[in-house]
């Protein structure tokens, strides 16, 4: 009987450091097909090759974003479930969505950044992002944005942008959409001035000469178009804000699988064929282990309450 237990206590910690002994499963808060869910695919094809284990993406959707994190959030901190995080975990708490916040996960790697631009039609007499200001500035209320719904990434991109250059964050009017693509039409009809939004989203219709991006909202230049002016080279201003992605655990995820699963994730970072998979979609890369990305997400966190309580927008 000794030697029966002894031999199992032994033979835990082999079994345990054989993770992962069976498939993982990769959460996607977004639905098919948009750009969270390719970068996540990606990364699950590279990862299940990196750790002998298929990797199956799930998408689980709804409420804004909540509900996918939820379901990374609960699973069992065994490192069988992982999920792909956005920016909106940073929001949906101060929008009173979710109770969730980015300290209710174990940070592993972030993997993307994408800048929020503002991006004007050819025809725009805002030949510059400092033509753009002083018409702001001089006519608040007059111009209209959109890139997203109320309270969305890029309108607090927007509105954080305007309070950091101490104008007021509603002296642009913003007319909620469903998402840059519709907006981008809205603004080659005339029927808004300014789209903010990331240039990968803003690209189909600035390749095609009927959009300019004046500024990104960025401490450098974004890799998709480099001689777009940023922020900080403009104004000083050390506003940034984008949509960005990093891969999660539960909390509470043992270190060794931790290690693991980071170690694989800056290797899939570093490959050719992650780097060529994003560039040729446009797609910002930026990279952040885990104890800076969990630093990443407390100042996202901070810099979106802090402009929803400023807009009025928080609960």
């Amino acid at each position: 009987m000794a030697g029966t237990v002894a031999l199992s206590v032994l033979a835990a910690p082999c079994a345990f450091a054989a993770w992962p002994e069976r498939p993982v499963t990769l959460v996607v808060p977004w639905g098919a097909g948009g750009g969270t869910d390719a970068t996540a695919r990606i990364i699950g094809a590279l990862l299940e090759k990196d750790l002998g284990q298929p990797v199956n993406v799930v998408n689980r959707t709804g409420g804004n974003g909540a509900v996918g994190h939820q379901a990374i959030a609960s699973a069992a901190p065994d490192g069988y479930t992982i999920g792909i995080a956005t920016v909106e975990i940073s929001m949906m708490h101060h929008q009173g969505l979710t109770k969730l916040t980015p300290r209710d996960f174990t940070p592993l790697a972030l993997m993307n950044f994408d800048p929020a631009a503002l991006t004007v039609s050819h025809d725009s007499p805002y030949k510059s992002f400092d033509d753009l200001l002083k018409a702001i500035k001089a006519n608040p209320g007059k111009l209209k944005a959109s890139g997203t719904g109320q309270g969305g990434i890029w309108h607090l991109g927007l509105a954080g942008m305007l309070n950091d250059l101490k104008v007021a964050p509603n002296a642009v009017r913003f007319v909620p959409s469903n998402g840059a693509a519709p907006a981008m039409v809205d603004l080659a009809a005339g029927g808004v001035d300014i789209v903010a939004a990331s240039l990968p989203e803003a690209r189909s219709l600035i390749d095609a000469g009927k959009a300019v991006p004046l500024v990104v909202m960025a401490n450098e230049p974004a890799a998709l178009y480099p001689k777009v002016p940023t922020l900080k080279s403009l104004t000083g201003s050390g506003w940034t804000n984008g949509a960005w992605r990093g891969i999660v655990a539960p909390k509470g995820l043992p270190a060794e699988v931790q290690t693991r699963l980071s170690a694989s994730l800056k290797k899939i970072y570093e490959s050719k064929d992650y780097k060529d998979f994003m560039s040729g979609r446009g797609f910002g890369v930026m990279y952040a282990d885990s104890a800076e990305f969990g630093k990443f997400m407390d100042k996202s966190d901070a810099d979106m309450g802090a402009i929803l309580k400023t807009l009025g927008m928080a609960r």
